[in-house]
């Protein structure tokens, strides 16, 4: 049986993505180009923080965050000088979904960078030593977020759109939690993920598909055949129409705000694209821009985009601005999202959407890095081999009528969770609480009437 099928794909770059398979059952989406020599291999396991113990956040980017520190019979200060000796780059993270690995060497270091790869995903140390390292850092930045209002809005957002569910846990975990994180919670995280059933393989570049096919037997050998992944329910959100305010003596107010969107694999989620970037993904032009900014300089920066996770679709916002133009922010904001799910898009609007997205798309092929990236990403959407040849015709077809009917599900009567960190003038009917850790946060939290 030949290892090799392809899908042909117009964007620079990416002539033909090659299905190669391996003897041990997993396979890999290879576009070959030979004109750089270089190769990128993107590999991720599915899971993520979303398979953190309840009681025990953080877990799995801890165990991402030592992959690199040592593995096998090497030492972490030996593998590092091996990998720079080499000159191979190798990094791990981590999300809510999935755990990953990229991977950049020259063709003449494929086997050593294989096998170091190789190394980490099956057999890595955890050494006491490294583990304390790694905690005390993860920690530190955890201490140095704590008071940041962005990424404090952010926390709140998913704890009190999540609760109960994984996604409402800190992926990176509590400094308490990585206190209490085990070696052998480490090692039984690894067993759980890391298995050849679980695996996305995506290789960019100099390489072969027979080279590759034999490549990925080595990657694959020592990894255990079946996952034990612990069910993650799908949900909407909740506590959507209600307004968080967490008090922080900053002069500038940070807000998240969002609702419930669409899935990935959703027949309208293209559509749904479509209209969010007219209403805040599409930067300088998009509407939320032009009316909190342009027309009124209520802030520097105003955004939205689509946020789809494997088991909860959002729609995402953020604006900062000064506390007393907070109050008249969010309501703009709330304003042009019902405006976009009552009124739907002008064709001048939807025409440079799909120009913009059209013609932006090749953006995310123009290093091999990002092509792997995208692969991979590819793969775990379960978009299928031929998406890449497909996506702009699937822009290009979206009527006015499409995003009409997008946009009054997407976007409802308005009503948005809505998280304020700072000072905020002008939010009634908010719940207010003091950042934890702060001065105030010893007081107790205090609801206010709705308004």
């Amino acid at each position: 049986m030949s290892p090799v099928s392809t899908a042909a794909a117009p964007q620079a770059h990416v002539t033909r993505i090659q299905r190669v398979a391996a003897t041990r059952g997993a396979e890999a989406w290879l576009v070959e180009e030979n004109t750089v020599p270089v190769v990128a291999v993107e590999v991720a396991f599915r899971g993520g923080s979303a398979q953190d113990p309840a009681e025990l956040p953080g877990v799995v980017g801890l165990m991402a965050a030592l992959l690199d520190e040592g593995a096998g019979d090497l030492r972490a200060e030996t593998f590092q000088e091996t990998l720079e000796e080499k000159a191979i780059e190798l990094s791990f993270s981590s999300n809510r979904d999935a755990v990953t690995a990229s991977l950049r060497t020259l063709p003449e270091n494929l086997d050593e960078a294989f096998g170091l790869l190789a190394l980490a995903l099956s057999r890595p140390r955890f050494d006491e030593d490294a583990v304390e390292r790694m905690r005390r850092q993860l920690a530190a930045q955890l201490r140095r977020d704590a008071l940041d209002p962005e990424d404090l809005a952010g926390r709140t957002f998913f704890a009190e759109a999540f609760p109960g569910h994984p996604y409402g846990r800190p992926p990176r975990g509590t400094v308490e939690s990585l206190a209490a994180i085990s070696r052998e919670d480490l090692f039984g995280a690894h067993r759980r993920l890391f298995t050849r059933d679980n695996i996305v393989i995506g290789a960019v570049g100099a390489i072969s598909p027979e080279r590759l096919s034999g490549l990925l037997d080595r990657l694959l050998a020592d990894l255990p055949e079946t996952a034990s992944l612990v069910p993650v329910p799908t949900v909407a959100p909740s506590a959507i129409g209600r307004t968080e305010i967490v008090t922080l003596d900053v002069p500038q107010t940070s807000i998240v705000f969002g609702r419930a969107g669409p899935l990935r694999t959703d027949d309208d989620f293209i559509p749904a694209y479509v209209a969010n970037h007219i209403l805040g993904g599409g930067s300088f032009s998009s509407r939320l821009f032009t009316e909190v900014r342009e027309k009124r300089g209520l802030a520097y920066s105003v955004y939205s985009y689509l946020s789809p996770y494997d088991h909860s679709g959002l729609i995402l916002g953020g604006v900062a601005t000064r506390n007393d133009r907070a109050g008249q922010s969010i309501d703009l904001i709330r304003a042009e999202i019902l405006r976009m799910a009552t009124e739907g898009p002008t064709p001048k609007e939807l025409d440079g959407a799909r120009k913009y997205l059209i013609g932006s798309y090749a953006l995310r092929f123009d290093t091999s890095t990002k092509i792997a990236n995208q692969l991979v990403h590819l793969q775990l959407d379960d978009l299928g081999i031929d998406y890449v040849a497909r996506r702009n015709g699937l822009v290009a077809a979206v009527t006015e009528d499409d995003v009409r009917a997008a946009a009054r599900k997407l976007f409802g009567a308005g009503e948005l969770l809505v998280v304020a960190v700072g000072q905020p003038v002008g939010l009634p009917g908010a719940r207010v609480r003091p950042a934890p850790g702060s001065a105030e946060s010893h007081a107790p939290a205090v609801e206010t009437a709705r308004g």
